[in-house]
């Protein structure tokens, strides 16, 4: 079973049953039998704190993921923490709506839950791959690493 929730402390204008569905398809489709994950859209200064706090980085970010659960555990269980603002920056840099860009750092968050990491060319090649393979079975434009 799969428990998917949305946090919106800060009343940012979401599609919460978009962005569960999105979930749902990157956990399905990397074999996720049984989740609870809660994906939450801070501000800039949130994200920023918790950025400086977990990873060292004095700025804020777009995406954070906090695993809860083991590997290997039969419930994945986690938080992806996506900073709204900067979905916002980037969407309007990159030509797109927010809600495709927060629709990506959902994939994005996701699948760090699921264990791909982006911390050298050859795994953030995969990830990218990974990403788009989710953007097209979802029927969004190609904008992963963009």
């Amino acid at each position: 079973m799969l428990t998917l929730s949305v946090a919106n402390p800060y009343d940012f204008a979401l599609d919460f049953a978009r962005l569960k569905e999105v979930a749902k398809a990157v956990l399905e489709g990397e074999g996720v039998a049984s989740a609870k994950v809660t994906i939450a859209f801070v501000n800039n200064a949130h994200i920023h704190r918790l950025n400086k706090q977990f990873l060292g980085h004095d700025e804020p970010t777009d995406v954070l993921t906090f695993p809860y659960s083991v590997k290997g555990a039969k419930k994945l269980e986690g938080e992806v923490v996506i900073g709204d603002e900067i979905a916002t920056e980037y969407a309007a840099d990159r030509g797109h709506g927010v809600e495709l860009e927060r629709q990506l750092y959902v994939i994005h968050g996701c699948l760090h839950l699921c264990g791909y990491t982006d911390t050298d060319e050859a795994t953030e090649a995969r990830m990218r791959e990974r990403e788009r393979h989710y953007l097209q079975l979802l029927n969004l434009p190609d904008i992963a690493g963009a």
